[in-house]
């Protein structure tokens, strides 16, 4: 009898419990809907604000000066113009060109001292890494006047070694610190199994590490691409040849006339904002990995 009159008082208990499970799971329910339905309008603003200057570019690229003036209208004539007036084609390959020598080399010094500065124990080494992160804190500003004066007298003014040796001497020391830290992360145990069975550290670093980077290469290229096609000022000092200057100097040499089509220099701008989002949107997958991997292992 005291069992069946437990059994039947946990019964009712249950029961008066359930309802009270169900609204509980009901505000969990309405809570998370409010919380996705925020976030995604905050996204949607976001991505409005972010994507409407490459609109407004867009549209007005393809108008005249009247048209623009009246914000009325469409036309191809403001291409026809960037096109004779400006090299673009020209200008797209020496910027390519650049770029992609200067990631080259910048990618070849970063990896191998990178991982030499967090896998390898030498005396001094802290002293060294200490050295280049010290070279983060130095402004371009500060030290173009001496580079541009140094590469004067090796006669490298106006040439495209110049301005790569600038470009690799800017951002190798960034690379070298994102490289370090990312292979800081690589497990000790697995570099010394590797140099064990007789790899050595050569063969580890090409055959293990390297192929383990993918993703801080990938951020380091898509970070060091970004910032040398938008340069401006390195390209305005060490490539003042017409044949050999960048996208982005032919914009400001473009700009600087006494009349300024701004649908023109919208189309260019355009053109030389283009390969900097294909890159980006390229190597997107890789990019917060390879920023962040490292630093929380």
């Amino acid at each position: 009898m005291r069992s069946a009159r437990e059994g039947r008082r946990q019964g009712s208990g249950l029961v008066s419990a359930a309802p009270a499970v169900a609204r509980r799971a009901g505000f969990t329910v309405i809570r998370r809907r409010v919380r996705t339905s925020t976030l995604f309008a905050v996204m949607c603003v976001i991505a409005v604000v972010m994507l409407y200057p490459f609109f407004y570019m867009l549209d007005n690229a393809f108008r005249n000066q009247s048209q623009f003036a009246r914000q009325s209208g469409h036309s191809a004539l403001s291409w026809r113009q960037l096109f004779t007036e400006l090299p673009v084609w020209r200008e797209l390959l020496n910027s390519t060109l650049i770029c992609a020598i200067s990631i080259l080399l910048i990618l070849t010094v970063a990896t191998t001292a990178g991982f030499a500065f967090a896998k390898l124990r030498y005396r001094g080494s802290g002293l060294v890494f200490l050295g280049v992160v010290a070279a983060l804190m130095v402004p371009l500003q500060s030290i173009i006047i001496p580079e541009y004066v140094n590469l004067g007298k090796l006669g490298l003014i106006n040439t495209y070694l110049g301005a790569i040796l600038v470009y690799v001497a800017l951002g190798t020391p960034f690379a070298t610190f994102l490289m370090a830290t990312y292979y800081g992360g690589i497990s000790d145990d697995l570099i010394e199994a590797a140099v064990m069975d007789g790899l050595g550290y050569e063969q580890t670093f090409l055959r293990i590490a390297l192929p383990l980077s993918w993703p801080a290469i990938a951020t380091v290229t898509v970070l060091q691409f970004i910032q040398i096609w938008d340069d401006l000022l390195v390209g305005l000092l060490f490539l003042q040849n017409p044949q050999q200057r960048t996208i982005t100097v032919g914009l400001a040499a473009l700009s600087a006339g006494r009349t300024t089509s701004i649908p023109v220099l919208m189309a260019g701008s355009f053109v030389s904002a283009l390969p900097a989002i294909i890159v980006y949107l390229i190597f997107q997958r890789h990019l917060v990995k390879g920023l962040t991997l490292g630093m929380g292992k």
